[in-house]
């Protein structure tokens, strides 16, 4: 059963909802969360969670939370998981805090993708929910979001030291999100007059004093045109000492994050860099494929129009510590890197992939790659161009001048891994899958 990671989480945008409420322990830890799940079934509109996680994975029902509550039971707090592993994709995080002090119930939501808060009902549901919840369990402050804005807001640090906001809380407010629930110091600190006529979609006051603000009907157009200058509007009205031009010019460059930007990568390289900008998070994904758009990679020059003879005595005995060579960088990244098995262009951008997402020239000592990575890598660049493009070995008594001929051009694959394995940013000027692009234009 697959379940939200943290990696799935910065891939695509998601609706966030985090809440830090209070709960009264005289009632026991099991029965204070029952009015969450009753909530929770009641307006999980589409997305309710399936599944519950604790030292075991059973099935969603009160009876299984339960179990999960007294199987995570510690003296610092009990924390379990609601999951749904197909989509949209759901993980919600309860972690209820001991019963002494001020008792916390903390609530994470993750549903993904975001686009599944785009309908105005299921929105509306939703705000029942964060209604009742933050009228069961009195907080400081909850909010519900995007993700990633939520991110390039700096929540919920906004930009403070961390040992400021651990210390000062939210103290203010720093931003304004989809929806809001401010407790009464909040509320207070603005003047409840000013918090109830703020120009938002709904403002209303709680039982216990807190206030529910909900900018627009839904939360997946955030990044709006109309949603902006909405927030931009709100923050300001709550907040007289910022400037709204200021505020929305700030909003604005948040919503840029997210236009999308066709990929034009150069041909020989573009599904290595296609799985480049794949590995970037929702915030950083479109500037990402804009730089690599704009990356031309050198026109590989290992190459020779004439091939240096050969001068080794006994071919098959070389070919043979070649294959050792091979062989080994095979046993060695087989398991991080299966297709390396197969020799084909595809296996040459995995590796590709595998050496740059493992920084690998600034991870292991010039003596490990120069001693073994590069000549095995070198060997093994060779035999694709052989295997692949009908090339044909040229062996030399030094390794590094051995060379491949394909048609009428001599390849030198050794050289092609010593500049390949520089530094991490050499692994994609010099690549194995561009190396192998232009050899297979000469191809007879």
């Amino acid at each position: 059963m697959k379940t939200l990671t943290l990696h799935d989480l910065d891939k695509e945008n998601n609706f966030r909802f985090t809440m830090d409420g209070t709960y009264d322990p005289r009632n026991g830890l099991e029965q204070s969360v029952v009015p969450f799940l009753e909530s929770l079934e009641s307006y999980a509109d589409g997305w309710m969670p399936t599944f519950v996680k604790a030292s075991r994975t059973r099935k969603y029902s009160r009876e299984a939370v339960v179990r999960a509550l007294e199987e995570r039971r510690q003296e610092y707090g009990t924390i379990i998981g609601l999951v749904r592993p197909e989509e949209p994709a759901v993980s919600l995080v309860l972690n209820l805090g001991p019963a002494r002090e001020r008792p916390m119930l903390k609530a994470s939501l993750s549903v993904q993708p975001l686009t599944f808060f785009g309908e105005v009902e299921r929105c509306r549901n939703f705000v029942q929910a964060a209604r009742a919840w933050a009228s069961q369990y009195p907080t400081d402050y909850a909010v519900a979001h995007s993700d990633a804005d939520m991110h390039l807001a700096k929540f919920p640090s906004f930009g403070r030291e961390r040992d400021t906001w651990m210390r000062d809380g939210f103290d203010k407010i720093y931003e304004l999100f989809w929806l809001n629930i401010f407790g009464p110091k909040l509320v207070a600190s603005v003047g409840r007059e000013r918090m109830l006529s703020t120009p938002a979609h709904l403002v209303e006051e709680l039982s216990n004093g807190s206030v529910l603000l909900l900018l627009r009907p839904t939360a997946a157009d955030f990044d709006s045109e109309e949603s902006r200058v909405v927030q931009a509007r709100a923050h300001v009205h709550l907040r007289p000492d910022l400037d709204f031009d200021t505020v929305l010019r700030s909003l604005k460059e948040r919503s840029a994050a997210f236009v999308p930007v066709e990929p034009r990568f150069h041909p020989d390289v573009a599904p290595l860099l296609t799985r480049l900008a794949d590995e970037s998070g929702v915030t950083t994904r479109q500037r990402k494929i804009a730089e690599l758009n704009a990356f031309q990679p050198p026109v590989p020059e290992e190459w020779l129009p004439v091939a240096h003879p050969s001068d080794v005595a006994n071919p098959e005995r070389v070919l043979e510590s070649y294959g050792d060579l091979s062989e080994g960088l095979v046993a060695v990244l087989h398991t991080d890197v299966p297709s390396i098995m197969e020799e084909t262009s595809e296996s040459l951008t995995d590796l590709d992939f595998h050496f740059w997402k493992e920084n690998f020239p600034k991870r292991y000592t010039r003596e490990v790659l120069d001693g073994h990575t590069i000549p095995a890598l070198g060997v093994y660049l060779g035999d694709v161009l052989v295997r692949r493009l009908g090339g044909t070995w040229v062996l030399r008594a030094k390794m590094e001048e051995s060379q491949v001929r394909v048609g009428k051009r001599i390849w030198l694959p050794f050289l092609r891994a010593r500049r390949y394995m520089q530094s991490r940013e050499s692994l994609l000027e010099y690549s194995l899958t561009q190396f192998f692009k232009e050899a297979e234009r000469y191809r007879p």
